[in-house]
């Protein structure tokens, strides 16, 4: 059975399209949120601060929330744990729809921070309950399919939250409708997911976050494969949030296109992903195989740079041009460029979620994945700060995005030594070296 047989089985699809329905909600809610934010709520220039405001208040919970949501996670039977979650999300969208239709922004922006809580839980059991519902030969498959359904959520959430706020009139009553009904349909999905046994059962909770996360981050950096993975892997968040968050500028500024190019690079870039993903488990043959991350890394190097080097090949305009106009002057090789890192992206990233779910011991498993978050999560702002800094300073935006896909060289040697070095070959991960 190839990968897509895994959505007609009960071990599988139930939890697929738990998470699916999940991503494509907060990004319905946050998009629509940054919406309304810049062109009804803010006043005069607030509306920057309020935006970054809402950006950093989503982000911060899994600073906060995602050691202990990782102990909770390797104690609880996780299928009856995510239908908690889910039931969590039905009220904060509740309370969400009270305040679209109030148009109160400070409540609105509170509980995107509560959205951001609620994922920060999600986040340890969404990884940590693959390897118990998947055969081996199945785990590149399913990670796959994750991958391509959680970028195909984020990309349809973020243009229906844009659709729905943009009614006129019934804007906000059309995405208050939304959020609650997307929520309500995650927890029904819930309910079809198999009991999936705890890890740790008797494991004692430990409150200080502080000391939770350090203990988290220790215990991953304990194995030496586990931590290369996850920097890895956090790598490729903190590429992808450099990428995603520059797109609307870079559109405007430097390839002179309107709204219509920055939805076609955004979709482009979202569609690469998810086809990387998929295309994973046929080149690895269903296995581990280290290679594959490497050539989308390499993938990452090569279009990356091959993006701003593009831009000077497009003609000059005094107009923003729409897709249809900025396709005929020479921009599909662009276009292209934007697909392949995606799929590059997707190449990448596979193999290492499945080689840290693997190599994670099955009582620390959601922990470990725990600390995997928090280190995406700092790696992320981390991608700001350099954003801001390279900026600030008179940087393009196209000398960004080639700083990124060449510091991606450096990430690549690294992760590339030190799996050499632990694993002895950067090829299929033998199975005496996974848990």
């Amino acid at each position: 059975m190839n990968q897509f047989g895994l959505l007609r089985q009960r071990r599988f699809a139930p939890f697929f399209w738990t998470q699916f329905l999940g991503a494509f909600n907060d990004n319905v809610y946050k998009n629509a949120l940054i919406i309304l934010i810049a062109f009804e709520l803010a006043q005069g220039g607030e509306g920057h601060l309020l935006i970054n405001a809402a950006a950093g208040l989503f982000i911060l919970p899994f600073f906060l929330f995602s050691a202990t949501a990782g102990q909770l996670c390797d104690r609880a039977e996780k299928s009856a744990l995510i239908r908690r979650i889910k039931l969590a999300e039905i009220l904060i969208m509740l309370a969400a729809a009270a305040a679209l239709l109030a148009k109160h922004t400070a409540a609105l922006i509170g509980l995107l921070f509560l959205m951001g809580a609620q994922s920060s839980v999600f986040g340890p059991v969404k990884y940590a309950i693959l390897p118990q519902q998947l055969r081996r030969e199945e785990l590149v498959g399913g990670n796959g399919l994750v991958e391509m359904g959680t970028f195909l959520a984020i990309l349809l959430g973020t243009l229906l939250g844009g659709l729905l706020i943009a009614i006129p009139g019934w804007g906000t009553q059309a995405v208050a409708a939304a959020v609650v009904a997307l929520a309500t349909l995650g927890w029904l999905s819930s309910r079809g997911i198999p009991p999936a046994p705890a890890a740790a059962p008797e494991l004692r909770l430990r409150f200080n976050i502080a000391a939770a996360t350090w203990a988290n981050l220790r215990h991953l950096g304990a194995d030496r494969v586990q931590l290369a993975t996850a920097l890895g892997i956090s790598w490729f968040w903190f590429y992808g949030a450099t990428l995603l968050t520059q797109i609307p500028n870079f559109t405007r500024l430097s390839l002179g296109g309107n709204e219509q190019v920055v939805t076609l690079l955004l979709t482009a870039f979202s569609l690469g992903i998810g086809a990387g993903s998929l295309a994973v488990e046929s080149l690895s043959r269903r296995r581990i195989v280290l290679w594959v991350t490497l050539l989308g890394g390499a993938g990452m190097v090569g279009f990356g740079l091959a993006l701003p080097a593009l831009v000077g090949l497009l003609p000059v305009g005094t107009e923003l041009r729409g897709a249809a106009e900025f396709l005929r002057a020479g921009g599909g090789g662009v276009l292209a460029a934007v697909v392949l890192l995606g799929v590059s992206g997707g190449l990448y990233i596979v193999p290492l979620f499945a080689l840290i779910q693997r190599r994670a011991v099955a009582n620390h498993r959601a922990r470990v994945i725990a600390g995997v978050n928090i280190l995406n999560a700092a790696f992320m702002v981390g991608s700001a700060v350099l954003a801001g800094a390279l900026l600030g300073s008179g940087a393009s935006i196209p000398q960004l995005i080639s700083a990124v896909a060449l510091l991606t060289v450096l990430v690549l040697l690294g992760l590339a030594l030190a799996l050499q070095r632990q694993l002895g070959g950067l090829g299929v991960v033998p199975e005496d070296e996974l848990a």
